[in-house]
């Protein structure tokens, strides 16, 4: 799980470039400002945001991701 926290970064513009796709190539909408607002929205409410939870035995980075919660590592 350590090293997932390196490959997340990535997921936004990736999520970025495959609503796109599926935007403009599989939907056939034309590239304007409402299609690629809609896809930057949808791609950051789904890709992976990181939170710092404060708890009894210290700190812990969480990965929230729509509907999952995993700790991901536990700061000292």
């Amino acid at each position: 799980m350590k090293n997932l926290k390196y490959i997340v970064p990535f997921f936004f513009p990736i999520l970025i470039i495959i609503f796109g796709f599926i935007t403009y190539k599989i939907l056939g909408f034309k590239p304007n400002v409402y299609t690629i607002i809609i896809n930057i929205g949808l791609a950051y409410i789904l890709s992976p945001k990181f939170k710092m939870v404060h708890k009894q035995h210290g700190e812990e980075e969480q990965m929230k991701w729509l509907f999952f919660k995993k700790v991901i590592n536990t700061k000292m």
